[in-house]
């Protein structure tokens, strides 16, 4: 049964608000691991051209499905080698993707694809680090059950990686090696966010 887009939550879902609020005004977005469309759904409200890329295909036919005016671009294929041209996009947006793939390449990829003046926003997980990370660990369950208390889980039907394949301090450096002046912060829920202007 198709569930209405305002009657969803999970925590990927928490993070839409500071995705479109980081690329509010582009005209052209990209959103990389678009799954069932729902983020490039949002996004296309303030922005007048959206393309939505994702390798899960029943992914790509769900959001076509549920944007059948064709508004969005959705794209089935792998965002690391699909011939977009370079400097296409004044806004790239991803959410719980990064970690299917090198997120060196990814990153890279998705600085070649902005355009100068474009923001890069991506909200991602990574691994705790035990025993240092401890206090965040236990911070991020006690976050999840508070909001698992007051609003009800919507699963989303896209493939899961699990665990991720790289902790948050190796994704901060990742992420300053190949963005200079990247804002990278951390959340309890868990959570991280990597924010960029080109």
């Amino acid at each position: 049964m198709l569930v209405a887009d305002a009657d969803r939550w999970n925590v990927n879902i928490h993070f839409h608000d500071l995705l479109v609020d980081a690329v509010s005004g582009a005209d052209a977005v990209l959103d990389v691991g678009c799954g069932e469309g729902m983020l490039a759904r949002r996004l296309r409200t303030r922005s007048s051209a959206v393309t939505g890329i994702d390798l899960d295909e029943p992914g790509i036919d769900s959001a076509r499905a549920q944007s059948p005016d064709g508004e969005i671009d959705y794209v089935h294929a792998d965002f690391l080698d699909h011939p977009f041209e370079p400097a296409s996009f004044d806004g790239i947006v991803s959410v719980a993707t990064l970690h299917h793939m090198d997120n060196v390449a990814a990153l890279t990829r998705m600085k070649e694809l902005l355009r100068p003046g474009g923001t890069l926003a991506v909200v991602g997980l990574a691994r705790n680090e035990l025993p240092a990370d401890a206090l965040g660990f236990a911070g991020s369950i006690a976050a999840f059950a508070w909001y698992r208390t007051f609003r009800k889980r919507w699963d989303h039907p896209s493939p899961i990686v699990w665990p991720p394949p790289q902790t948050y301090r190796q994704v901060r450096e990742i992420a300053e090696g190949v963005l200079p002046g990247v804002r990278f912060r951390r959340y309890l829920m868990p959570r991280y966010s990597i924010v960029w202007t080109k």
